[in-house]
């Protein structure tokens, strides 16, 4: 199931990636080559469709635990507190991806209550564009409480899992 989940997610980014570089392409090209097929509007369907892969691989970044972090103070540690610095960790992130989630939803509702629109020629209804925060928040919120499940499971070591070669993602969470 996770094998799927995050095959899903990079095919999705993937293809976001690919569609906001054809349109850069397609801008750029049609500038200098065919001036009147240039569209208006392709830098801000470049700008949404980059917000909702950055929203969409945070998931990621939480899977293969790639967001910022002090490593210099988390190898000096103990592997004992170690282990309890990351259940912190987890607990602090769930609290502020659930806050995300939360506010994001509000953020996405207002704008369709006001029919938000962009101010462009596309006009394109803004609550789509908004959707992307309270999504990329409850994919990660999905991510730490799957990462906290992990790390509490393995109550008995005294120590954090070994690291895996080429990849920091925890073994068994994935």
């Amino acid at each position: 199931m996770m094998h799927i989940w995050n095959r899903a997610e990079q095919t999705i980014v993937g293809i976001l990636g690919l569609v906001a570089l054809a349109f850069a392409l397609w801008q750029v090209l049609s500038r200098y080559i065919l001036p009147q097929g240039s569209i208006s509007y392709a830098e801000e369907v470049i700008v949404y469709l980059v917000i909702w892969a950055i929203m969409i691989v945070s998931s990621q970044l939480v899977r293969t635990d790639s967001h910022v972090r002090p490593d210099l103070v988390l190898n000096l540690v103990p592997g004992w507190l170690l282990r309890w610095m990351e259940m912190f960790n987890c607990t602090a992130a769930i609290v502020f991806c659930g806050a995300l989630v939360w506010y994001g939803w509000q953020i996405v509702e207002t704008a369709r209550l006001i029919d938000e629109c962009s101010a462009s020629d596309l006009r394109f209804p803004m609550w789509i564009y908004y959707a992307a925060l309270p999504t990329g928040g409850l994919l990660m919120l999905i991510r730490y409480v799957i990462r906290l499940i992990g790390l509490v499971a393995k109550s008995g070591r005294s120590a954090m899992p070994p690291r895996r070669a080429g990849g920091h993602e925890l073994p068994g969470i994935d």
